[in-house]
């Protein structure tokens, strides 16, 4: 009898999960996961070859516990390909070769075509035929209908896309069935359902009424926000597929957006929401409104704060342990990096979600923030989620959508079609009635001046382009005697960005002297209303942005209420902001209202549409080809090539508060997931660069946590006095404080 699962406590094997009973129950899940976009039979037969590899004596004796090392996930690929090849039609053929590479990736990850074909031609060891007897497959009328997209360019992309998605359910359902065995085998029950969102919308949409209904306001401002509601609202009905969301900052787009897709998923019968946003810094932030608005039960946050895999090793060692994030809940939080990179990922802990993307409303907030080396990537995403997956994705905005294609050359398929998908009323009519502010050019400024200008006024932001100016014009405005000065950067974990945000707007309500120094993350999802503000050169959506936080109510005078825009000859920017910059620079003069639609188009212009090849930089769409040989992908390349952030920071845990201590303590504890854990102390991160964490941990101001166990997981932070609120991580003492303690 061949096994593929043991209990290594059990000697006579009479509990051990039959490799037939885990190929059959995997098919059923996978077929559940797949049946949304109509590629059920494919998925079943993925599941039920996924492990054809485990018949033989060899990996029974792994099982064992002998040290040998089996590749038990190419023996199915390759007899899928064998049945593939006899197909009744080229269609067959084709999803045959798909489903191989699910199969040959479903442990260590979707690979290159080059890497699979040379395992295919060296598969070890034999097979016992006895296989043919346990389990049962059949290959025919496995091919499915995808809409073509116009460009015949793209339908190699679409079909590596289908390829990951069927991977998704693959490996989704491997994991849940051997994670359900090994409960069974424990007596214990799995505590991993969430609610389905259709049994939900009803009461949810009763929730967001009675918020709304607390939140009604006099002023112009509130009138116009009611208005883009109820007019985004009764767009519901509107079939699913692609949408804009063009509303100014400070016309309620969040929550017009999250009203939109409760409605939307009710009248259509769509099954999660995921709302995606620009940035990690400030995806607590809109989370806390998420929950205020529906309740702590429904909603998922999820970001890369901290992973909760790590490594092929990692993944085998406690896959049954683990309650990786499969997105299953009914609204789900995250970041557009978490969401593309997975999109593009080949690893199964990052890919196992993704199948849930299928008939989802997707909201992407702030889509304008997307990088442009990895834009056209991107946008082929968005467009096969809605073309083939029944998906509706919101391309939510407070400029103007740089996406359509009628604004890009050529029509090679690179924009979207977003002609007559429009969801506010009016865009350019809104933008005229939520004018709040005048922008003034301040020239060159130094930090001095900056503080003479702060010393000024009151209340004011000032917003510059990196932590370490904060950090240094937070100094100088200090040593200056500034009073209510506050520092907001993501040197600081985001439970104390919480507090710090909740005493400025206290602040700022109170009328008391507040003077706030921060870096970019308070330009989204940020609720802040100064009547000053100063944003170091940017592009001109990040100063739209920083323009949304100056007489956010509009209760004051436009003219008096002033954003200025100044360089900092003494802390440039960076290369990329720079370019956004120098392109704001070169359309500035030809508006008189820099924040004009037609300003926005015209700097969209210069930054998205003139760019070309640039859009894809690393040829991802090029790494899916197909011809009369077959399909040559190469996703773990691609994997490799699109990452949305070059800098590569890690986490550090600041465990100085209760939660985060109690967190740390559950590690190893049997029932309690490292996901479960990650996710407690995500609120207590601060993500900084590779090189700080090094010379942090070579001078014993970080440890890892469980470091045997979990490896690189957890990073702790032990020395206390290198946080504090007001600064946050000051991870450049590293080497100082080495050398002090070593002398005494």
């Amino acid at each position: 009898m061949y096994f593929a699962h043991s209990l290594r406590e059990e000697s006579d094997k009479t509990g051990w999960q039959k490799l037939s009973d885990h190929a059959n129950g995997t098919a059923e899940l996978a077929a559940s996961f797949a049946r949304v976009f109509k590629a059920e039979r494919a998925a079943s037969v993925a599941a039920i070859l996924h492990d054809l590899g485990k018949y033989c004596p060899e990996f029974q004796e792994r099982l064992n516990g002998a040290d040998i090392k089996v590749d038990h996930s190419i023996a199915g690929a390759a007899e899928i390909r064998a049945l593939g090849a006899t197909g009744a039609s080229a269609w067959d053929k084709i999803m045959a070769e798909l489903v191989s590479y699910a199969i040959a990736g479903h442990h260590a990850g979707l690979p290159d075509w080059q890497d699979f074909s040379d395992r295919l031609k060296h598969i070890r060891p034999a097979l016992d035929s006895v296989w043919r007897e346990e389990i049962s497959v059949d290959s025919s009328n496995l091919a499915l209908s995808l809409t073509p997209h116009p460009a015949k360019t793209r339908t190699a992309f679409q079909l590596g896309f289908l390829g990951r998605m069927l991977f998704s359910c693959l490996v989704d359902a491997d994991y849940k069935d051997t994670e359900r065995f090994y409960a069974q085998a424990a007596g214990s029950q799995l505590d991993r359902d969430w609610p389905r969102l259709g049994d939900i919308t009803s009461d949810l949409i009763a929730r967001f009424d009675a918020h709304i209904a607390t939140k009604a306001g006099d002023g112009p401002v509130n009138r116009l926000r009611r208005e883009v509601l109820t007019h985004v609202r009764e767009k519901a009905d509107t079939s699913p597929g692609l949408f804009t969301l063009t509303v100014p900052t400070g016309g309620g787009k969040t929550l017009a957006s999250l009203g939109f897709a409760l409605d939307h998923a009710r009248r259509h019968g769509l099954e999660r929401i995921i709302y995606a946003i620009p940035f990690t810094s400030v995806i607590d932030q809109t989370a806390q409104v998420f929950r205020d608005v529906l309740g702590d039960d429904v909603v998922l946050e999820h970001h890369s704060a901290i992973e909760t895999e790590k490594s092929a090793q990692w993944e085998q060692r406690d896959k049954l342990r683990l309650a990786m994030e499969d997105w299953a809940a009914p609204i789900v939080l995250t970041t557009n990096v978490q969401l593309f990179e997975s999109l593009f990922a080949n690893r199964s802990s990052r890919c196992r979600k993704l199948h849930h993307l299928a008939k989802s409303v997707i909201v992407l907030d702030e889509a304008q923030t997307l990088p442009l080396s990895l834009l056209i990537p991107c946008i082929a995403a968005i467009d096969e989620l809605t073309r083939n997956y029944g998906a509706s994705v919101v391309l939510c905005t407070a400029t103007q959508p740089a996406l359509d294609k009628r604004h890009f050359a050529g029509g090679d398929g690179t924009g979207l079609e977003l002609e007559g998908r429009e969801l506010a009323p009016d865009p350019d009519g809104l933008a005229a009635r939520l004018t709040r502010v005048t922008i003034r050019s301040g020239g060159p400024m130094s930090d001095d001046e900056l503080v003479a200008e702060l010393e000024r006024h009151p209340q004011g932001l000032v917003i510059v382009n990196s932590r370490k100016h904060a950090l240094a014009l937070y100094r100088k405005a200090g040593e200056a005697g500034l009073e209510g000065l506050v520092h907001l950067t993501t040197r600081q974990y985001a439970a104390d960005r919480r507090r710090i945000l909740a005493d400025v707007r206290q602040r700022l309500k109170d009328g008391d002297p507040c003077r706030l120094i921060a870096t970019s993350l308070v330009e989204a999802g940020v609720d802040l209303d100064f009547p000053r503000v100063w944003r170091a050169e940017a592009g001109l959506d990040q100063i739209a942005q920083a323009a949304g936080r100056c007489n956010r109510e509009g209760r004051r005078p436009v003219e008096d209420s002033i954003v200025t825009v100044f360089t900092a000859p003494d802390n440039p920017p960076p290369r990329e902001v720079a370019q956004l910059a120098a392109a704001y620079g070169r359309m500035a003069g030809n508006h008189d209202d820099p924040l004009a639609p037609a300003a926005l188009r015209d700097y969209f212009g210069e930054v998205y549409w003139s760019k070309g090849p640039d859009l894809d930089r690393h040829k991802i769409l090029g790494k899916f080809t197909v011809d009369r040989s077959g399909l040559a992908f190469d996703y773990k390349t691609v994997a490799r090539d699109f990452q949305m952030i070059d800098s590569g920071l890690v986490p550090v845990i600041v465990a100085h508060e209760k939660k985060a201590r109690h967190a740390l303590e559950q590690l190893g504890i049997d029932g309690i997931s490292p996901g479960q854990i990650a996710r407690a102390l995500q609120s207590f991160v601060v993500q900084i660069p590779p090189k700080a964490r090094a010379r942090l941990l070579a001078n014993d101001h970080v440890r890892f946590e469980r470091e045997k166990i979990f490896g690189d997981q957890f990073a702790v932070l032990q020395t206390g006095s290198l946080y504090r609120k007001e600064t946050g991580l000051l991870w450049e003492d590293a080497d100082y404080l080495g050398l002090e303690q070593s002398i005494f």
